[in-house]
């Protein structure tokens, strides 16, 4: 996502993109599905989260983090953590990582079904995206 200040105007933007575009597993929709029982694709967040097979699969997405958790709380199921300046030093080495940097992301901490997010910075340092990874879905 292009850098702002609003993390969760960022977050909820790219939700609400992700959702729009059909960039999410639907599952009761896709070619696979049998074809006398696929369901058209939801038209609303709730409608989606109706369906069984999300309540237990996910989304394999963005969809699947509900909200934003702070440095000092501890992740859990749904949740989303931007890394500090502090981790960004202790991993990479650097309080303001660059796209360069995204290969090594992987060496965040991070479980399933729980989000990272990460300012990324030009050369000059000036912050230019946030860019958000995890793992989700089965």
């Amino acid at each position: 996502m292009p850098y702002q200040e609003d993390l969760v105007g960022a977050f909820e933007g790219l939700r609400r993109t992700v959702f729009e575009k059909r960039e999410y597993y639907w599952g009761p929709g896709a070619d696979w599905w049998p074809e006398e029982e696929r369901l058209p694709w939801p038209k609303t967040m709730d409608e989606l989260w109706e369906h069984e097979l999300v309540q237990h699969d996910g989304t394999h997405s963005i969809l699947d983090i509900f909200r934003i958790i702070g440095p000092d709380e501890e992740p859990d199921y749904g949740t989303l953590k931007q890394v500090t300046e502090e981790e960004a030093l202790r991993v990479l080495g650097t309080r303001r990582p660059t796209r360069a940097h995204v290969p090594r992301f992987e060496e965040f901490d991070y479980w399933r079904w729980y989000g990272r997010c990460a300012v990324l910075h030009d050369d000059e340092g000036a912050p230019q995206e946030i860019y958000f990874w995890g793992y989700s879905g089965d």
